[in-house]
């Protein structure tokens, strides 16, 4: 089914799309953007997993299972539809814009 996939971007690699599980995606974009603040300075990206793990499905993250590989993409994905910006520091933070 065509639908269980979901086409993502990479701030990194302009122009290029990925498919990824469309659950997974979403669950990880509902659980990061409830944890993350609106403005700078936001979170570490650290900071952010751990925040967001407890909000994580059991079902599709078990015991937060490859929640750090998610979190990329969905952050990534994010920067590049300019939902979520980085800032310039060391070690990298992210906020709503």
């Amino acid at each position: 089914m065509a639908d269980d996939k979901i086409e993502v971007e990479n701030i990194n690699t302009p122009g290029k799309t990925s498919r990824v599980d469309r659950a997974k995606y979403e669950a990880m974009k509902t659980a990061l953007l409830a944890v993350l603040p609106q403005g700078s300075p936001g979170l570490t990206v650290a900071d952010a997993k751990d925040a967001l793990k407890p909000n994580l499905p059991q079902n599709l993250f078990p015991g937060g299972a490859t929640s750090g590989w998610w979190l990329k993409c969905v952050q990534l994905d994010l920067e590049a539809k300019q939902i979520i910006a980085r800032e310039a520091t060391k070690p990298l933070r992210i906020h709503r814009v």
